[in-house]
């Protein structure tokens, strides 16, 4: 997910995104919508946190950091 979505996500629930990184903006948005705030820390590629619209973008950055990828 693209730090602009990541935003506007945070604009729709009211958080001032304002000098936050992305990691700490999305764990942010995952507090205020009731799940835990964990973006980035899946081990082994598991999250039991279905619903969390970060899900994927979570798992597919965890999997980039293991190759050798960019960090977010």
């Amino acid at each position: 997910m693209k730090m602009q979505e990541v935003r506007a996500r945070a604009r729709e629930l009211g958080i001032n995104s304002f000098g936050k990184t992305k990691i700490d903006l999305i764990r942010e948005i995952q507090r205020k919508e009731g799940y835990f705030d964990c973006y980035g820390t899946a081990v082994g590629g598991l999250c039991d946190q279905t619903e969390c619209c970060f899900r994927a973008s979570c798992l597919a950055e965890g999997k980039s950091q293991k190759k050798g990828g960019k960090k977010p």
